[in-house]
């Protein structure tokens, strides 16, 4: 009986992060349109999850991001509560999840065809991908950016938030997340409280390593998103380069 308990217990712990709250606990106000790639991807006007532009008609995100409702991209914007002249908003016309995706943890990549072409202007730009071989070190900082709630129970935050977050061994994911951690899909990073990072819901937004997205928000621990013994994970972009490649060529939703 006590062992079934503490079974339930660790479940009920290994919980993740929904898509309808937001937020970068700690970090900083990052700098207005410092990152021109940036995505606000909104349902009925209101911030669900973050992405990046990765092409005029491409944005790259997580795939439990999507919902049953219409998506609205945002790009260009620094306050989303305004309505800035440098905003962008527009619909999608296509989601691309991953074929693998099970709706929960491995394969948690989507990309969305944009229904116009974004305008490259000095406050939207696409970020370049990374090489599909390229090594990402454990203990180099990386940074991770969104909008929305700075802890539990604190208001949203309106403007972009960054944070520093070191990248961890896969050795010390795969003990603490267990079989919810691929080292081959995933990496994921160390919890400094001071330095802060992404918190509920700020799903789908980069972590950026030598200013490349090598990674696209997936989960931290429920309730809990600054509990330093659960590293936070990341789909691991490079591994899903062919894919991504693939959809952009318009030869399909193909693994």
């Amino acid at each position: 009986m006590i062992h079934t308990f503490c079974v339930i217990i660790f479940l009920r712990l290994l919980s993740l992060t929904g898509a309808s709250e937001s937020g970068i606990v700690g970090g900083k106000v990052a700098k207005p349109h410092s990152r021109p790639y940036m995505a606000s991807l909104q349902f009925d006007g209101q911030h669900s999850c973050g992405g990046m532009l990765i092409r005029e008609d491409f944005v790259l995100t997580a795939a439990h991001c999507k919902q049953p409702r219409t998506m609205t991209v945002v790009l260009g914007a620094h306050d989303i509560s305004k309505k800035e002249k440098s905003q962008q908003r527009i619909e999608v016309a296509e989601y691309h999840k991953h074929p693998k995706f099970t709706g929960e943890y491995d394969n948690d990549i989507m990309l969305l065809k944009l229904k116009n072409n974004a305008s490259l202007t000095r406050y939207v730009k696409a970020i370049g991908l990374p090489k599909k071989d390229g090594k990402i070190p454990a203990n180099i900082n990386c940074t991770v950016a969104g909008w929305g709630r700075t802890g539990a129970n604190k208001p949203a935050s309106n403007v972009l938030r960054e944070a520093t977050e070191k990248i961890q061994f896969s050795s010390e994911c795969k003990s603490r997340w267990q079989q919810y951690f691929n080292s081959e899909h995933m990496i994921c990073t160390k919890l400094d409280k001071k330095m802060g990072g992404i918190c509920q819901g700020d799903s789908g937004g980069p972590l950026i390593c030598n200013s490349k997205p090598q990674g696209i928000t997936a989960f931290t621990l429920k309730d809990d998103c600054n509990n330093p013994k659960y590293p936070h994970v990341f789909t691991k972009v490079n591994f899903f380069l062919p894919w991504i490649t693939k959809v952009m060529k318009g030869l399909g939703n193909v693994a």
